[in-house]
């Protein structure tokens, strides 16, 4: 299974709509992951020309309160994998937000990461599908997949043209990868 993976779209103040490089970035996928920072149903709208979408947002009642799209988290098997999706992922025992390297740093060989990560989602998880901080991350650590899209037109708070992530689950394994929206442009 093929998923595009895209967070912090922060619509209509970054454009009407995700850049359209969105579109060949995701081409075949079966899924999209919005990981929030959405701001608008028509973003998800737009998005669902490509697949179908599920998305978190937080405060998700204020805004998307009738879209079964959208909750404030979410917690999912897919292809066998057990997927927690959250927009601001906080780790207990972090000092900080999740970024490239800071797992690695907080979470040594004798600090649980699934234990920690089972307390933010009341389950045991495999992936880690995030947004928030605009940006992206791709690492796996104690067997847990995380994966932050970064943002398609905020990277790194910059207005320019960012990343999304794809997301590929098979019975051989879970991978994702970052996908820079410039190449296609």
């Amino acid at each position: 299974m093929k998923i595009g993976v895209i967070s912090d779209t922060h619509t209509p103040g970054t454009g009407k709509e995700p850049p359209r490089e969105v579109v060949q970035a995701f081409e075949g996928v079966d899924l999209i992951l919005h990981a929030g920072d959405i701001y608008i149903s028509s973003c998800l709208d737009w998005l669902e020309q490509i697949a179908p979408v599920t998305a978190v947002e937080l405060g998700s009642q204020a805004h998307f309160k009738d879209d079964p799209r959208v909750a404030e988290k979410r917690v999912f098997e897919l292809e066998g994998y057990t997927i927690g999706m959250v927009h601001d992922l906080i780790i207990p025992g972090m000092g900080g937000e999740v970024m490239a390297g800071s797992i690695q740093r907080e979470f040594s060989s004798a600090k649980s990461l699934p234990e920690a990560v089972h307390h933010v989602f009341g389950a045991a998880v495999d992936i880690i599908v995030f947004g928030h901080t605009h940006h992206a991350v791709v690492e796996e650590h104690q067997g847990v997949l995380l994966v932050n899209p970064g943002s398609p037109s905020l990277p790194r708070q910059v207005r320019r043209l960012g990343q999304v992530a794809i997301l590929e689950l098979s019975t051989e394994g879970s991978k994702a990868r970052i996908v820079e929206l410039s190449d296609f442009s």
